[in-house]
């Protein structure tokens, strides 16, 4: 594959299709971009895939399990990368999108010029992230149905949040301890395990702050057993009020997402002050995440459509600025991370 392929794909095409993350992927260390660029891409890819709802959920589900198959190596994956592209190209309103749907071969083919390890751990990765988009189009009804399908316990939701999200935070764990050994003191299992809850911490803030648009699409990630014992159904959350009468129940959420956020902490702090890249690509999107749940928690309205609890993009700019002082610092950090931890639950408990 020509360099100014790979650069192009790793370069322009990532940061006009990951908006926010690219700004993690700049800080790592070069030995780690080629692969988590490259498994964010064909994530991505099958992101687009399972959410283009002009598509009906069935066809959908064929594609994404075509590119599977593809990125596991299935034998000669052209026709149905071919077929993806026509498919669903066109119905792209993001033209990075469609370039994107339109680049797979040559995505596949950096995939194949990664090294043994790191090929694994991509597809294992690949594989994880499409089993959550495969049980989103299996689980839910089609989002012109009308209808709202909620989950059903906890451990699902819990499942759910692995796979779409806790498992990123055990990859890029691996790829921590593959390509810059010694940089860890802790034990591999004991920092794969905090990974898990870091990413399923930024996953739970996503499904609290994006609940209204889930909800007008059929999707309640808020499980029934919760929902029951809160007197509330899936439809009652559309109701005029919702947000005053699920306010115990997100903010019972948001409790079991800081418990998240707590190993995110210590994960963090578990990484060595001169792997500083490492720790700003940590930082970042912990403060972004607890400043969410603490606007989430603030919010009466928080069930609205267009009252979504998002942080601006002038606060992303202070975050980063902050963050380059006190990333030197465990006693900077660790303060900062933990006041507003504790700034959110003061909250949610009031």
């Amino acid at each position: 594959m020509p360099n100014t392929t790979r650069a192009f794909l790793l370069g322009p095409l990532l940061k006009g299709v990951s908006r926010s993350f690219y700004l993690t992927l700049r800080v790592l260390p070069p030995g780690m971009r080629d692969p988590i660029g490259l498994a964010y891409l064909l994530a991505r890819a099958a992101d687009t895939i399972a959410d283009t709802s002009i598509v009906p959920p069935a066809e959908r589900l064929a594609l994404l399990l075509s590119l599977r198959a593809a990125v596991n190596g299935a034998s000669d994956p052209s026709a149905p990368l071919q077929h993806i592209a026509a498919r669903l190209g066109a119905q792209q309103t993001q033209s990075d999108e469609k370039v994107l749907l339109e680049s797979l071969d040559p995505a596949l083919a950096i995939l194949q010029q990664l090294s043994d390890d790191d090929r694994h751990a991509v597809r294992e990765i690949v594989t994880t992230l499409t089993e959550g988009m495969e049980f989103d189009l299996r689980t839910f009804p089609d989002e012109q149905s009308g209808r709202i399908v909620a989950l059903r316990v906890w451990d699902e939701l819990d499942r759910y949040t692995y796979q779409v999200a806790g498992c990123v935070g055990e990859f890029w764990t691996k790829m921590t301890y593959a390509h810059l050994p010694g940089t860890l003191a802790e034990a591999e299992n004991v920092m794969v395990a905090r990974g898990i809850c870091f990413g399923k911490a930024l996953q739970m803030t996503n499904v609290l702050r994006d609940c209204s648009k889930d909800l007008r699409i059929g999707r309640c990630y808020l499980p029934a057993a919760l929902l029951d014992r809160f007197s509330l159904t899936p439809r009652d959350l559309l109701e005029p009020g919702a947000s005053l009468r699920a306010q115990p129940l997100m903010r019972e959420l948001v409790g079991k997402a800081l418990d998240h956020y707590r190993a995110a902490v210590d994960y963090t702090l578990a990484i060595p002050v001169r792997a500083v890249r490492l720790r700003l690509a940590c930082v970042w999107p912990i403060v972004i995440g607890l400043e969410t749940l603490e606007l989430l928690v603030a919010n009466p309205a928080w069930l609205e459509p267009g009252r979504a609890s998002k942080i601006a993009r002038g606060d992303v700019y202070r975050i980063l600025a902050l963050s380059i002082p006190a990333v030197m610092s465990n006693a900077l950090l660790r303060g900062w991370m933990q006041r507003l931890i504790a700034r959110v639950d003061t909250q949610r408990r009031d």
